[in-house]
């Protein structure tokens, strides 16, 4: 079966996705820009023909994967050591200048071993001959297991342009979905002339054999010694070496690949800890002025299904080894012709100015407070007033060289790192198997004949288009559902009934828990209608019965600053790393964007109260006193900001036929986490404590895991899911740590010990769970 993906879906429009921020960098948004690369369509860059050569005839035709990769261009190699040698940096603590460098009181021979050492385990020259016989093979492996690995070449063509015009080092930020993303992105961008690209690993998935291997074909790790304590002197002269590496590698202008996400497998904080370390080392290039700027390029790549997925994530991965590669090809390959291929995406977003986002982030600083502050007087009952700040909270811990950077400087490349990977994020398109997991356990867990599901596939679609994000296919709608079905199969079972249609029911138990992570992936197209729809059903839950009528829950006047009060109080809870808001967008303009989401999907229509001033009415009596006086040239108010006329502002549930089941669908979005934190709540008085991290985290989750068999919430069931709710708890000052001999102990606070304020927990988040 052959699938296009370069034309629209059933004839909608495509949105051209990847615009970077105009807030943090208008310059860049105009002038790294041009709306022609918008027409310019997709490619399929594994697809290799004699039109991809200089040669023609029947010989090149069988050889052409073998010739393509001899005309690759690769660069020379530099004397990058001997430059990294002579390097500022390197020289001071060889000489001994840098307090508790290595070089104090040592021979400098010795020290000059010491750093070649040290470079050996971040880099080494590029062998051509290698990387061509690389591409090769690899560009065979693609073909046999994946069915296109499409790229836009409208944003291939932005991302030359901005190479070009510039002059400047291209860093690409990306995403990281699978161990197979560190190979496809330098493959894929070698393909379309970007030149070798250094991909920064994490040495922890990788064995000493195969590190070996990467480094030869463009891989960069960081040293161990890079992590050790400030005032160590090893750490000092690694930090060093590692500074002056990237500067060498910036000044070049080989372009650098850094994965802002954990590895996949990976327990924990969904920003990269050692990705952050690498950003960090950029931006101190170009705040010391080693080279004048770097074009940021944020960067993802979507899966139909990830081809490296463990049966079992709850373990982390063991390091990668050579063989164990080579036995994961050759299962791949056996698989071949057995089991349908999938299809991938990358996306390369709009390239932006380090520099001038620099300038202009800082300006966007304001207060911010802790989970605990925001959060815990409300939720006991003690305040009803949301405070007018920003939520701080950080789960990604710094370490390595970025611990030696200034306090200010660690949170500038905190934020970068969250700007760009909602660049990536938003930029990434939806696949069909999210499409397929997302109507199957959110809408038909019970099952649902396949002529409806064609209806609903295809709605879906194009409710995901409409929000201007992309989607990873096209083609005939009752081919492109079968194939995801046998994508699904181990999760999906087909009933044929005696109309002659088939019924699709998702299989029960652990099935489930993988089409939640499968619908994660669409959940940013939807998050802000989810927000609002749970934030709505919050409001309503105490004023009638969930499962009241629609009808009489359409009566109820829904004011303005209670939307905005129940919006921000759900905003506070969420994690940030499923959040993933813009540093330079406060929550308050989230609100108002959630409301207009709300509006504009029509669940919710202002209602005019009687006397009150009609919606449309925009007569100069609108404007208050504190506003006629204002100078002609002040723009620091404006009418629209005036809280007085917003608290005159009604809405109403839309009475619309559809409108019952939407709202339903945006609520559930959200279920998997919200139930995983109410239960986590009520687990409160059960678990074992005090305990370490790791150990009350498997309680929970056997717990999840035991409630699930019970009521049949196998989406709950998930470790990930575990881990947020105990970092949020703790945040909110129900756990707390206390230091022990064995570590870090989790324990509750005195606040929470009492059964009476767990209940009150308990019931705050319950209140935005629509069953």
């Amino acid at each position: 079966m052959k699938l296009e993906a370069v034309t629209p879906f059933l004839g909608k429009y495509r949105p051209f996705v990847g615009r970077c921020c105009q807030t943090c960098t208008p310059k860049s948004w105009e002038s790294l820009f041009h709306r022609s690369i918008m027409d310019l369509g997709f490619c399929n860059v594994v697809l290799v023909k004699e039109e991809n050569t200089r040669f023609r005839g029947w010989l090149v035709r069988r050889l052409c994967y073998f010739l393509w990769s001899l005309e690759q261009r690769i660069p020379p190699c530099q004397d990058a050591p001997q430059k990294i040698m002579e390097s500022t940096r390197v020289q001071n603590v060889i000489s001994g200048r840098v307090p508790g460098g290595t070089g104090e009181g040592q021979v400098p021979g010795l020290v000059k071993k010491e750093v070649q050492r040290i470079l050996g385990h971040i880099q080494a020259p590029i062998h051509p001959f290698l990387l061509r016989l690389f591409s090769w093979a690899l560009l065979r492996f693609l073909n046999c297991v994946f069915l296109n690995v499409q790229l836009h070449k409208g944003q291939m063509k932005m991302v030359h342009k901005a190479a070009q015009a510039q002059g400047l080092p291209l860093v690409l930020l990306s995403t990281h979905k699978s161990l197979l993303d560190g190979i496809l992105l330098p493959f894929v961008l070698l393909s379309q002339g970007l030149g070798v690209l250094r991909v920064a690993w994490d040495p922890r998935t990788c064995s000493p054999t195969l590190r070996a291997l990467l480094k030869k074909l463009g891989g960069l790790f960081l040293p161990q010694e890079a992590n050790l304590t400030l005032d160590s002197p090893e750490g000092v002269l690694a930090r060093a070496v590692v500074h002056a590496a990237v500067e060498q590698l910036l000044v070049s202008r080989q372009p650098l690949l850094i994965f802002l996400e954990e590895h996949p497998g990976a327990q924990g904080p969904r920003l990269s800890a050692l990705g952050q370390t690498w950003l960090g080392l950029v931006v101190q290039a170009v705040q010391v002025g080693v080279i004048p700027d770097a074009m940021l390029v944020p960067v993802a790549i979507t899966y139909d299904l990830v081809p490296d997925a463990p049966c079992d994530v709850y373990h982390a991965l063991a390091p990668l080894g050579l063989w164990t590669g080579a036995l994961a090809v050759l299962r791949s390959l056996r698989g071949w012709g057995h089991s349908p291929r999938v299809c991938v995406r990358v996306h390369l977003a709009q390239p932006f100015s380090l520099q001038e986002y620099t300038i202009n982030a800082r300006s966007c600083w304001g207060s911010r407070q802790t989970l605990e502050q925001l959060l815990q007087p409300i939720v006991l009952g003690q305040c009803t007033v949301v405070p007018d700040t920003e939520k701080e909270q950080e789960w990604t811990p710094a370490t390595g060289p970025l611990l030696a950077f200034k306090e200010e400087d660690q949170l500038l490349v905190r934020r970068l790192s969250r700007h760009v990977l909602n660049a990536s994020v938003t930029s990434s398109a939806v696949m069909s198997t999210a499409i397929m997991a997302t109507l199957l356990l959110f809408k038909h867990q019970k099952g649902v004949f396949l002529s409806q599901l064609l209806g609903e596939f295809s709605w879906l679609t194009e409710e995901t288009l409409l929000r201007g994000f992309d989607v990873g296919f096209s083609g005939q709608l009752r081919c492109l559902v079968q194939h995801t079905l046998s994508l699904l199969r181990a999760h999906v079972a087909l009933l044929r009934v005696h109309q002659g249609d088939l019924l699709v029911v998702p299989r029960p138990g652990p099935s489930f828990t993988h089409l939640a992570r499968l619908s994660a992936e669409l959940l940013p197209a939807f998050l802000s209608e989810a927000v609002g729809a749970c934030a709505v059903r919050g409001l309503l839950a105490g004023r009638m019965p969930p499962e009241g009528p629609w009808e009489l829950q359409g009566i109820e006047l829904l004011s303005q600053n209670e939307l905005y009060r129940q919006i921000l109080l759900l905003l506070h809870l969420l994690p940030q790393d499923l959040l993933l808001l813009q540093p330079c967008q406060s929550s308050y303009c989230y609100c108002q964007e959630v409301l207009d989401r709300l509006i504009q999907c029509g669940l919710l229509v202002a209602e005019e109260t009687p006397g009150s001033r009609p919606a449309c009415d925009t007569g100069r009596q609108r404007l208050s006193a504190k506003l006629l006086w204002k100078p002609s040239g002040d723009f620091t108010d404006s009418d629209s900001d005036d809280f007085e006329e917003a608290e005159g502002r009604y809405f109403r549930l839309s009475q619309q036929s559809r409108c019952p089941d939407f709202f339903l669908f945006l609520c559930r979005l959200l279920s998997p986490l919200l139930k995983a934190f109410a239960q986590a709540a009520t687990f409160l008085h059960r678990g074992q404590l005090p305990d370490t991290e790791s150990g009350y985290t498997e309680q929970l989750l056997q717990f999840l895991q035991a409630t699930a068999q019970e009521e049949g919430f196998f989406e709950c069931a998930d470790q990930n899911l575990a881990i947020s709710a105990i970092w949020t708890f703790r945040d909110l000052g129900v756990l707390q740590q206390t230091p022990s001999p064995a570590g870090p102990m989790l324990c509750l606070s005195p606040t929470f010990t009492s059964r009476e304020n767990q209940e009150k927990l308990e019931q705050f988040i319950r209140q935005f769970i629509c069953s």
